[in-house]
């Protein structure tokens, strides 16, 4: 597993983190970002411009469109990141993906300069009966 999700899930257990959501954006939602932002390059090892990564405190899921399927397949081999192929019969999306994996009472991070309006609103209705009073 990749050190870099080691120390992650060490910060989300001392954060009483359950998932943390982490986009290939920066803070206008270009597919196309600067070395700044790009975290999930980082933290999983895939470099393609269109990916969502998604980490809990036992697993890891990728998710990217065809254009990426064998490079992400080849970059993520050993990291323990599931790739998940967006469009692809019977994957589930991302965002399924962490109400899903939310326990109740759980916390969902993520830098909301990141995450379009739009998404958070969604995440926070879907999440809205699991999420836990003191996750800020």
């Amino acid at each position: 597993m990749k050190e870099t999700l080691v120390q992650l899930r060490q910060v989300m257990e001392q954060k009483q983190v359950d998932l943390v959501l982490i986009p290939s954006s920066d803070f206008h939602g270009s597919e196309y970002i600067g070395d700044y932002f790009k975290a999930r390059a980082w933290m999983s090892g895939f470099t393609g411009s269109a990916g969502t990564l998604v980490v809990t405190r036992d697993q890891a899921g990728l998710w990217t469109d065809g254009r990426y399927f064998i490079q992400a397949e080849r970059q993520l081999a050993g990291s323990g990141i599931t790739l998940y192929k967006m469009g692809q019969e019977g994957v589930i999306d991302f965002p399924q993906f962490i109400v899903d994996q939310m326990p109740q009472g759980g916390c969902l991070a993520y830098d909301g300069r990141m995450v379009s309006a739009t998404l958070g609103r969604e995440l926070e209705a879907a999440l809205a009966k699991k999420a836990g009073a003191d996750c800020q």
